[in-house]
């Protein structure tokens, strides 16, 4: 039986990107389901065109201000155009406007921390698919989580995993988390080969289609360090309770072990789409025609322990999360920074951790532990520039 679920109107922070291509293909296959309200983009404006023929939103905005004559011009041939902003300051009132119930937060880096805030106060439920909204932003976000009384619904496929399997679990019945990593580019290559990799070897992901940032992480498994930071904050779990297994057939998203020890999972084929839909349509479950999982064509699903040799980012997630106050922004910048170094070829691949470790170290001793909004955007500002000067330290 196919439930039916009243039209939602929804705006997309980062609409040109992985994450919103995937939720407008949603979008185009449930048109009585979904409305789409806002849209805010980067710098592409030949695809955001597009999207504005097609999805005809009320409000857009670009971070480009540079492209702005050249997006008015495009649509100048419409009859009703939406009204059109840019820079920071136009992406959150987008976040911020009008009817939309849901922003999803597609939007890389600590850039999508200030709409995602204008969001939540507007009384936006999150379609989070911004992990940095929670590393980051984790000491702010919740408390005005709980003050709007919005819902903040996980949108990438291993923290989506894990609230589906938490579905019907009563309070206090979790007692485990297992994240799931396709353990990247890198997952069948000995660590002492990891050296002489290269921008385009680190690129090659085996499972997934993803923006160059995250398929970088993927790689260094930073992603995984920093997903444990945000299932502490989005399930309260301890981080000894959080672990990490390598499954390189991406069918099993997550997992929870509940008091009893017994294991509930969440598969399907890797589509990010399927933890799109869950985040835009929860409680309901919405029918797709999309190819369904065949266990059998599946075929073997295997599991190892992370080499924390390969994968030195891993433990330094923790240690920073355990740490707490700053020291997530902090790693989650500095991290940032040095993939950004690497993917300009300015550092190795094993220069990724080797500056992201020197950062975290200075800061360390200076750690607040109850950081103010303003703090975190000064911790991420200081991480970057300290990035930049611990790269130079390798050269010398």
């Amino acid at each position: 039986m196919k439930l039916s679920i009243k039209q939602k109107a929804i705006t997309i922070l980062g609409s040109t990107g992985s994450i919103g291509t995937q939720t407008l293909d949603i979008v185009t296959h449930n048109p009585d389901k979904f409305r789409v309200v806002g849209l805010a983009a980067g710098r592409n404006i030949t695809l955001l065109v597009k999207q504005i023929r097609k999805f005809q939103p009320e409000i857009v905005a670009i971070s480009d201000e540079e492209k702005l004559s050249e997006l008015r011009d495009a649509i100048a041939d419409l009859i009703n155009p939406p009204k059109i902003l840019v820079g920071a300051t136009g992406i959150a009132e987008v976040a911020r406007y009008g009817d939309a119930e849901t922003v999803v937060t597609g939007i890389v880096g600590c850039a999508g921390l200030l709409p995602t805030i204008a969001a939540i106060e507007a009384g936006k439920d999150i379609a989070l698919a911004n992990k940095e909204t929670l590393i980051a932003g984790g000491p702010v976000i919740l408390p005005l989580v709980a003050k709007h009384g919005v819902k903040l619904l996980p949108a990438d496929s291993e923290h989506s995993a894990i609230f589906q399997c938490l579905q019907g679990v009563p309070e206090g019945g979790l007692r485990r988390i297992v994240l799931t990593a396709s353990g990247g580019s890198f997952r069948d290559l000995p660590a002492e080969k990891l050296a002489t990799v290269t921008v385009q070897d680190a690129l090659k992901h085996p499972n997934w289609s993803m923006g160059q940032k995250i398929t970088i992480d993927s790689a260094t498994l930073m992603n995984k360090g920093l997903e444990v930071i945000e299932a502490h904050y989005l399930f309260g779990m301890d981080y000894d309770n959080i672990d990490i297994v390598i499954h390189p057939q991406s069918i099993i998203h997550s997992l929870i072990e509940v008091q009893d020890t017994s294991m509930l999972a969440q598969l399907g084929w890797p589509d990010m789409r399927l933890p799109l839909l869950y985040a835009l349509s929860w409680p309901e479950r919405i029918y797709t025609d999309w190819e369904p999982l065949d266990l059998v064509k599946a075929g073997n699903l295997t599991f190892r322990e992370p080499d924390r040799e390969k994968y030195p980012c891993m433990e330094l997630a923790y240690t920073a999360g355990k740490a707490g106050g700053l020291m997530p922004a902090i790693l989650n910048a500095a991290n940032e920074q040095a993939v950004a170094l690497f993917l300009a070829e300015k550092i190795d691949f094993l220069g990724i951790p080797q500056v992201i470790e020197k950062v975290c170290d200075r800061a360390s001793s200076q750690n607040n532990l109850n950081p103010s909004l303003e703090d975190i955007i000064e911790c991420d500002l200081w991480a970057r520039k300290a990035v930049l000067e611990a790269e130079k330290d390798l050269k010398n």
